[in-house]
């Protein structure tokens, strides 16, 4: 029997595999959350921002929170870098980027980044990089930013390949293009930058995440979410393999991406839907070839953090368009079926992968996921207002 739980102890002590309610932040409200982290050396320090400007910080895994952070600008993304204890970054819609040394416990401007929007930060073996609105801007410290190309573009996330010498990274635009999504990539720490041109579905990039090395070879996996799928490459950029549509998983926006400790074939992929109802949570343990749906509590996920233990804890934020309810939970996932409040599973795919051809949008797609229940006229009006909800939402967190 499913069933939901409340989470009054530790994470140490949450059960397997279920879904677990973390108590709101303080006012709350009906503010989205759109920035979760976790700490890499403590799977119980969690940050979370909100679209009022606020960050919290809990030290028990969502049990209690304080306010480390207030300001005016929509916090929209956190991160802890995986090479340096304690140091914490957050971005801003049109407020710049805050810096912290302590894990989050205090936070000051940073400098260089002043009045940029910010959405993607990426770290490197001496450096860092940041996307923002005018370009990708590179630091040593987190503190101190200057520009370091692609100015004039607005980017929308990106992901370092090569942490050592010679530095590589990719960068996606927010540019809408009937081409498909904008790419840039550059092999010299971001000094200079060449256009790539791959094969993928979708008007604009989401999402870019960089996985572990694998156990033979010196290239990282690549993910890619777009606003119509996920695709992967193995090759740097040059090409990329549909993880979705057809009989693998819904073809919907992928917003939020991370791998699972260091394996370079395990990894999670979530998604907000869009307002169609066709968001969700995933997992695979084969790079793609299959997947299965964690069954969140909510069908809308807007932010995602993962511990880096093998059997990770999972930190979610839902959003429910009906009334604007932001929700928090926690998942220790150990393999074991979910467990959780009773819901409509997410639509999901099982199937190993058959094809490395792009597989487009079709009307099959709206048929087999979440776009049915309104294809009846009696629903056509909840289907525009539910739309119109999220887009809002959506373009206060870009």
């Amino acid at each position: 029997m499913l069933f939901a739980a409340s989470l009054g102890a530790l994470a140490g002590t949450l059960p397997n595999s279920t879904w677990v309610a973390i108590k709101p932040l303080p006012g709350q409200g009906r503010l989205a959350i759109f920035a979760l982290a976790v700490d890499p050396s403590n799977n119980q320090s969690v940050l979370a921002g909100n679209s009022s400007g606020r960050i919290f910080r809990s030290p028990d895994a969502g049990g209690a929170w304080t306010s480390v952070h207030s300001g005016s600008a929509v916090i929209t993304t956190i991160v802890f870098s995986p090479l340096k204890a304690g140091l914490a970054l957050a971005g801003t819609h049109g407020g710049g980027a805050l810096v912290s040394q302590d894990g989050g416990a205090t936070w000051k401007a940073a400098s260089g980044l002043e009045r940029r929007t910010v959405r993607a930060f990426g770290f490197a073996i001496g450096v860092m990089f940041a996307g923002t609105d005018q370009g990708v801007f590179s630091s040593q410290d987190g503190a101190a930013w200057s520009p370091t190309g692609l100015a004039g573009r607005s980017i929308n996330s990106l992901a370092v390949e090569a942490i050592h010498q010679p530095v590589r990274v990719v960068a996606s635009t927010d540019t809408t293009s009937s081409a498909g999504p904008q790419l840039f990539q550059s092999l010299d720490a971001g000094t200079s930058w060449t256009q790539l041109t791959p094969p993928i579905s979708g008007t604009f990039a989401v999402k870019l995440v960089a996985g572990p090395l694998p156990p033979t070879g010196n290239v990282r996996p690549l993910l890619a979410g777009t606003n119509a799928g996920l695709f992967e490459s193995t090759d740097n950029g040059a090409g990329f393999t549909p993880l979705s549509g057809g009989n693998l998983l819904p073809t919907t926006d992928y917003s939020q991406l991370a791998f699972i400790g260091s394996h370079h074939d395990r990894f999670y992929a979530a998604s907000d839907g869009g307002g169609s109802g066709g968001g969700g949570l995933w997992r695979t343990d084969d790079g793609g070839n299959s997947f299965r749906s964690l069954a969140p509590p909510g069908s809308s996920i807007t932010a995602l953090a993962v511990s880096s233990d093998e059997s990770p804890l999972l930190y979610v934020a839902t959003f429910r368009t009906s009334d604007h309810v932001a929700e928090l939970w926690a998942f220790h996932d150990t393999g074991n079926l979910p467990q959780g409040p009773a819901t409509s599973p997410s639509p999901f795919a099982s199937r190993a992968r058959t094809s490395s051809r792009a597989t487009g949008f079709k009307l099959a797609d709206i048929l087999t996921y979440s776009q049915l229940p309104y294809v009846g006229l009696g629903f056509g009006a909840m289907a525009v207002i539910i739309t119109a909800l999220v887009a809002q939402v959506r373009s206060r967190r870009r």
